[in-house]
């Protein structure tokens, strides 16, 4: 598996949207879907800290490392 976003777990346990989150963090819908699906193949440090302040959580909260 590799990189696995965790994106999702995190705004359930934070109960909030993914409207809201991209709002608070200022993304597009879109990205936001791709990042929490796992669909992602690069995320930026600035985008990363955006969604850890809106989510009030740890960049290991959301990004963790599964051996395949």
């Amino acid at each position: 598996m590799g990189i696995v976003i965790n994106l999702d777990v995190v705004m359930a346990q934070r109960k909030m949207g993914l409207t809201e989150l991209s709002k608070e963090v200022d993304i597009t819908m879109a990205n936001l879907s791709i990042l929490k699906n796992n669909k992602a193949k690069a995320v930026r440090f600035s985008t990363l800290e955006a969604i850890c302040k809106a989510l009030d959580c740890q960049p290991g909260d959301i990004i963790s490392y599964e051996e395949e």
